[in-house]
């Protein structure tokens, strides 16, 4: 059985690892010329780190990213509504990774080129469209460049793993239309920073119109560390406005973002030094869609971003890519016929990734900054009054247990 991969993002990435060790063979397909190290910062969840140590992938994450020991709630002022510990330290068994995006896909690719040899990615084509038989799929792709030349390639299955605007995706919904955009816009950077708290923390300030997401996504070297922050505005109205492009090399002058991020107070952390420090700041669209009816299409299924783009929120769009990677390798190594194995993955992935779409809409676990907020805009005293530790743990904790990612309990040094 051979399987066509269309997309060497971290979701396809996975998919061939764990297709080639369950000894299937795989053909991943790419529409970058070069897959580089685009993006900046991800979290990366115990449950999904689980899979990426069952490919041997531990040590090298660790040389490139840093495994993340708390996580901190704030408001845009920089009162404190929660804290928890994160991956070991929280009792899971395997860590949660604050790392480069690009980073993390580079050691993916790095892994399919040693273990399944430098022609296991193709670049520098587009998916253009896809016939089915009984036998299997006929793939076509052109060049990505100037579309004058173009291959077929043929497999027992094709895996959309092509990113929000998929190309199987539409192919099957072309009445869907362009993504959904709540009108907010993600400005990001990273900077070498002295290291701030333990060099292990995260924060999150402010709900989901306006909110700071601040953490070192590098181990620390000479007491400094690269530092990646985020900042999340709502600017527009989006019924009547349309989102600005989806690109992750789209660059926003300093000028656009300063006045944003000076809303924000994070304790310890200087934002406008941090910013102005950055050497390049990139503009993102806050978009997702809304969840499909079925992924699956006889011997042509979606996976990660193709199948459940979602708001960042929760720290969930890769974990959730290399979860579908997961299943979908075990079942095409268990089934007795590859559209059993799609059916079956479709009926496991589907309804437990649509929950977290339409959660992540109303801010996932970081819906408790939003009730504080709500409930005490001006501030507060004591946090307690204003939303009870058992209403915010049931907002924080509940979204865990609903995404798979919910720890043994362990003892916290400070639930406040």
């Amino acid at each position: 059985m051979t399987i066509l991969i269309a997309g060497a993002g971290i979701g396809g990435l996975a998919t061939a690892l764990m297709l080639h060790q369950r000894g299937i063979k795989v053909q991943v397909i790419e529409q970058a010329s070069h897959v580089r190290e685009v993006g900046v910062g991800i979290n990366t969840l115990p449950h999904s780190i689980a899979e990426l140590a069952q490919l041997g992938l531990l040590p090298r994450l660790d040389e490139v990213g840093l495994r993340t020991r708390e996580l901190r709630y704030l408001t845009r002022t920089g009162q404190e509504v929660w804290r928890e510990l994160r991956g070991t330290h929280a009792g899971h068994d395997h860590p949660q990774f604050s790392i480069h995006r690009g980073r993390l896909q580079k050691v993916l690719l790095d892994a399919v080129i040693e273990r399944m040899g430098p022609d296991a990615v193709k670049t520098g084509l587009r998916l253009a469209g896809f016939v089915q038989d009984e036998a299997g799929v006929s793939a076509h792709f052109t060049d990505a460049e100037d579309g004058c030349s173009s291959q077929t390639l043929r497999g027992e299955v094709l895996i959309c793993a092509d990113g929000i605007h998929s190309v199987g995706r539409r192919s099957f919904f072309p009445n869907e239309g362009s993504p959904s955009w709540a009108g907010v816009v993600m400005w990001r950077g990273a900077a070498e920073w002295p290291v701030w708290e333990d060099g292990e923390t995260m924060a999150i300030a402010g709900g989901l119109g306006g909110k700071l997401v601040l953490y070192p996504i590098a181990p620390v070297h000479d007491g400094r560390q690269l530092m990646n922050w985020v900042v999340n505005i709502r600017v527009a109205d989006a019924s009547v406005s349309p989102p600005p492009p989806e690109s992750w090399s789209k660059m926003a002058p300093l000028s656009k973002v300063l006045p944003y991020a000076k809303r924000f107070h994070v304790p310890g952390i200087d934002l406008e030094a941090l910013v102005r420090g950055s050497g390049a700041i990139f503009e993102y669209p806050m978009a997702d869609r809304d969840p499909l009816p079925r992924w699956t299409h006889g011997r042509v299924t979606l996976l990660g971003d193709a199948a459940h783009p979602m708001y960042p929120v929760g720290s969930n769009g890769a974990a959730q890519a290399i979860l579908d990677a997961r299943c979908l390798a075990d079942l095409l190594a268990q089934a007795e016929h590859p559209r059993e194995a799609l059916y079956r993955y479709e009926l496991e992935r589907l309804p437990k990734t649509a929950e977290i779409v339409r959660t992540n809409r109303i801010g996932g676990p970081e819906r408790v900054i939003d009730e504080v907020e709500k409930l005490s805009p001006a501030g507060f005293d004591d946090i307690d009054e204003v939303l009870s530790y058992a209403e915010r743990q049931a907002i924080v904790k509940g979204y865990a247990k609903m995404a798979g990612f919910a720890a043994r309990e362990k003892p916290q040094e400070n639930s406040r």
